[in-house]
């Protein structure tokens, strides 16, 4: 995972985390698939990646809500 620290997520674009969320669904999803056909026993992955998506979301609602504010 590319922004798996806090440093990376603030230091990229709106468009780089819109992509990045997308990457992190996608891996979300292939994750659960993995640990319900038995080919993964972590299950801990799954909330690390949720709460990358939580702060990618965060970040590009605070890009908006910047945008916003400077338009106003």
């Amino acid at each position: 995972i590319m922004a798996k620290k806090k440093k990376n997520i603030r230091d990229l674009t709106n468009d780089q985390l819109i992509d990045q969320l997308e990457i992190l669904k996608k891996e979300l999803f292939n994750l659960k698939i993995e640990i319900i056909s038995g080919q993964n026993a972590d299950t801990s992955k799954i909330s690390k990646i949720r709460k990358d998506i939580a702060r990618a979301k965060t970040y590009i609602n605070k890009f908006k809500k910047e945008l916003e504010s400077s338009n106003a």
